[in-house]
């Protein structure tokens, strides 16, 4: 009982904490993005901002290719997670976010809430597997807050960090921590993500059949991002060692990019574009074009993530390809959203999760066929280099490998 209080109130308070910083985060988001949208000049400040986020990191001497895989790491029990890495990493995102680099958000989410949790459990003087675990509830408390997804935040970070495992002592103080953090950021002002799907037909054989060809397609589509993600940040790091040069430059080339192409959709997150894939109406090589523009800008060291784009490039893939399999595009977009989802973090039951939340369908049956599909086809891929992958997907197996 004094075990299940004390995790009750540390629980609750770190929720508390990741609550609000994760809600003001997710309104500074907003208004950067609503700030450049209206002013494009800003795109040219691109070079300028990854400069300064450099800069940052090296005037507080943290390292600046230190990530959501160190946080991974600190969950699991490796290395330290600065204490300075949260403010880091809260204005390194809003300055790419102000800019245009084509990121997302999550892995702010998971490194401003992981830093929290790993130094609230310190500064509590909590033994090293409880910090761990107040480490996995700042995670899944500021991802709750950003998304407005509490259950798939809480399963995210129990299920991603070693897949297969999951540490179901943690189980309580990640729900307890999500549920708090979604609370006070809906309560601060913030809209958890939704979309409205187009119309999802009757479940049958042909739904499974058309619903697994869009996964398996997915599948692929998921190993081509994580490929074309780690390649760029190998390549770029080879051609240009100097990280400052190398975030310049690719700062440079997408600015110029977007400017010169008109291609303002594919700056930031991009989530009107998947809203506009929702509604059915995206251009085909939407998908594409944004895969490309987040490895340059990931790859190279801007800070924010992946997830927003992975959703955008299923999202946009998915109304693309849905139709030719016989979908609503509308509908194919939130099953390519969901299996790419799956694909590139290896997470199958938060991605259920994900598509209840997100989408709230009157029947889970063809996203939880897309999920599992998805799931198997994507191979050992993740865009996590960290997380562990123990057993074998398709056989009774122990391989326990890093995710490619």
């Amino acid at each position: 009982m004094l075990a299940f209080c004390k995790w009750v109130l540390a629980a609750v308070a770190l929720g508390a904490v990741c609550g609000g910083v994760g809600a003001v985060f997710h309104n500074a988001i907003d208004a950067v993005t609503e700030l450049r949208m209206e002013q494009g000049w800003i795109l040219w400040l691109l070079p300028g901002a990854g400069a300064l986020t450099w800069l940052l990191y090296k005037l507080c001497r943290v390292g600046f290719s230190v990530g959501t895989n160190e946080i991974f790491k600190a969950a699991g029990g490796e290395g330290h997670v600065p204490f300075l890495l949260a403010p880091l990493i809260f204005m390194g995102t809003l300055l790419s976010h102000l800019c245009g680099a084509s990121v997302g958000r999550e892995g702010a989410a998971l490194q401003l809430g992981g830093s929290i949790g790993c130094n609230f459990g310190k500064a509590l003087r909590f033994d090293r597997e409880d910090v761990q675990v107040l480490t996995m509830c700042g995670m899944s408390a500021c991802f709750s807050a950003l998304f407005g997804t509490p259950l798939t935040a809480a399963v995210f970070v129990l299920e991603v960090l070693r897949v297969g495992s999951m540490r179901y002592n943690a189980l309580l103080p990640c729900v307890l921590s999500s549920y708090t953090a979604a609370f006070l950021a809906k309560f601060m002002g913030t809209k958890p993500m939704a979309f409205t799907i187009g119309a999802a037909p009757a479940f049958s054989p042909v739904t499974a059949l058309q619903a697994a060809g869009l996964a398996a397609l997915c599948g692929g589509l998921g190993i081509l991002f994580c490929t074309c993600v780690h390649m760029a940040g190998h390549l770029l790091e080879k051609w240009m060692p100097n990280p400052l040069v190398r975030v310049t430059a690719a700062g440079a080339v997408m600015a110029a990019a977007v400017t010169l192409f008109g291609l303002y959709d594919y700056a930031g997150a991009g989530g009107h574009m998947i809203n506009a894939a929702m509604e059915g109406s995206v251009p085909g090589f939407a998908f594409l074009l944004k895969l490309l523009l987040t490895a340059l800008c990931v790859g190279a060291g801007f800070k924010g993530g992946e997830i927003v784009p992975t959703m955008f490039i299923g999202a946009t893939f998915g109304c693309v390809a849905g139709p030719f399999l016989g979908l609503d595009p509308g509908f194919s977009a939130a099953l390519g959203l969901t299996a790419l989802f799956c694909s590139v973090v290896n997470c199958p039951l938060a991605s259920v999760f994900l598509a209840v939340e997100l989408f709230s369908p009157g029947d889970i049956a063809p996203f939880a066929v897309a999920v599992a599909v998805a799931y198997v086809l994507s191979g050992y891929f993740g865009l996590y280099g960290s997380q562990i992958i123990l057993f074998s997907k398709v056989r009774q197996e122990d391989i326990e490998m890093n995710a490619r």
